[in-house]
This record gives C-alpha cells, structure tokens and sequence, in this order.
C-alpha cells in the first residue's frame, strides 16, 4: 500500500487544516494510508520520509530548518513524489530559495485579490495523463501571478491581466496554473488552484489534484 505524508500549517487563511482533510480523503480513495503532520519537525526523519511514495505540504508563509529541506529534497531525489497547491506548496517558504528550486516556482501577486473570475486553459498539446480529456474551465478566486522555473512540463495556464494594474503595462501574458517537473529521480506537481478548502468544490480543481497525486507518487 502506498504511504502518502500531509504536513499542514503555516498561515491560516488558507485554512490548512480544511485542505489537508480534503487531500487526505481523496488520497484514501486511491488507496494510500495517510500520515498527518502538523509540525515541520517530522521533516527530521529521515527514515520515515524515504519510506514514503509521496509528500503533500499544505504549509504558507513559513520558515523552516535548513536540514529540514534537505531532508526533503533527498526524499524527493530518491523517488518519493512531492505534490500540492496554492501557497500551501509555492509559499510555503519565502526565505528558502531551495524550497522554490525544487517545487518550480514562488507566488509574488494576485491581482484583484480574492474572487476573481478567469479561466484555466488546458494544454492541449500535451499527452500528461493529468489532464487528458479535460476541458477549459472557469474558476472564482484568486488569480495567482508565480515566478516560474523554465524547466516544468506546463499543463494548464492562465492570461493575466484580468484586473488591471502596472503588471497591465505589460500586455498579456500566460502565466502556468498547473505543472509538473522532476528533482531526481522524484516527480513534482503542482496546481495553483486552492486559495481556500472550498476552490475545491471546483470538480476540475479537484480532479486535478486526485490525478496529481498519482501521477506524483513514488
């Protein structure tokens, strides 16, 4: 049986608790036993974080212990998957620019603030399992800006501006909602859906994030 580790926390607006029930429920029904974590402190075991086929933090604004990460990255470099969304994976550690090589980007706006309509647009010149036979949808809530690694696989992506401002200066740009990249021998997703439990209510957020998470799993 496969062995899936849900660490929430950080900054409650994102209500990290509510999300992380959500992920471990859809990770019961794929068959995973779940751990939860509410403290960092379990990225100190090592042994318990190789053991696993894939990490899923629900963790924003916070700071962490620098072996913590490295405990991580050795995790993921080993095989074990890491995969989440929102700032509870890309803003989870602002200070650690390990953190943000390894999950592809870093949140740094989000014009209009909460409840802005736009759309997700799928690539459809991708074969990725984690999208195949998706549609474009339209989603209410935050419309997330991240800075990019060049190196992830985009599956689904966003135009901005849909809320003028100095970034509107710019034109408009295509900006990744979800992707996927590798860190040794380990796989990475990530979907920038999920400001609070109920984007999940969303069944395309949602789906993504079921199928993320195989996809993801060692």
């Amino acid at each position: 049986m496969k062995k899936a580790l849900i660490v929430y926390g950080g900054w409650d607006g994102h209500e990290p608790k509510q999300v992380a029930e959500i992920f471990k429920q859809l990770l019961l029904n794929e068959g995973f036993t779940v751990e939860m974590s509410d403290t960092l402190d379990i990225f100190d075991d090592t042994d318990m974080l190789l053991g696993l086929n894939l990490i899923v933090p629900v963790w924003t604004m916070g700071e962490i212990n620098g072996d913590y990460i490295k405990n991580v990255s050795a995790a993921i470099q080993s095989g074990v998957g890491l995969a989440g969304c929102h700032g509870g994976m890309c803003d989870s550690f602002r200070k650690n620019p390990l953190w943000q090589f390894i999950t592809g980007s870093q949140w740094v706006a989000h014009p209009g603030g909460d409840g802005v309509e736009y759309v997700v647009n799928i690539n459809k010149s991708s074969d990725s399992a984690i999208i195949k036979g998706m549609n474009d949808f339209t989603v209410k809530t935050e419309h997330y800006y991240i800075h990019v690694d060049p190196a992830v696989n985009v599956l689904a992506t966003t135009r901005f501006p849909v809320i003028d401002g100095p970034h509107s200066a710019n034109g408009s740009v295509d900006v990744p909602v979800v992707y996927t990249k590798r860190w040794g021998d380990g796989k990475v997703f990530y979907n920038s859906l999920g400001h609070v439990a109920s984007v999940f209510d969303c069944p395309e957020a949602k789906e993504l994030m079921r199928r993320g998470f195989i996809w993801a799993a060692k």
